[in-house]
């Protein structure tokens, strides 16, 4: 509910969900000066959880409830493998709920992005004929 003043009781901060990355911090330049490259997002791998007896994300209490359309992506250097330690998580979705998903995104992808990214997991035909 929306209180007086139009302000609505949210949260609005994710204590494990770190807006910022170590590297781009010691990285930031002018745009002007900056060289454009592409970013490769990949899925984070899921670990062997020994005492639940299947693959786990940490999403750190974001997500609720499996489902096969949770995911996590971090940002990856395209020639390189996928990190398994990599916790710089870009982009992370998941299921809260019936009919009910969280969505957390920082940059370099923007809010249209994360949210085409994560639209597009709702897709499930993979052909027309």
């Amino acid at each position: 509910a929306i209180e007086q003043g139009g302000t609505a009781p949210t949260q609005t901060a994710f204590p494990f969900f770190n807006p910022k990355s170590s590297r781009m911090d010691s990285s930031i330049t002018p745009l002007s000066s900056q060289v454009e490259s592409k970013l490769v997002l990949k899925n984070k791998s899921p670990r062997w959880h020994e005492h639940l007896r299947c693959w786990c994300l940490n999403f750190h209490g974001r997500v609720t409830v499996a489902s096969v359309k949770n995911f996590q992506l971090v940002a990856s250097d395209e020639s390189a493998p996928a990190n398994e330690e990599n916790d710089d998580t870009t982009l992370q979705f998941g299921k809260i709920g019936k009919d009910l998903f969280t969505l957390d995104y920082r940059y370099p992808v923007s809010a249209f992005q994360a949210f085409a990214i994560c639209l597009s997991s709702f897709d499930t035909k993979l052909a027309r004929e």
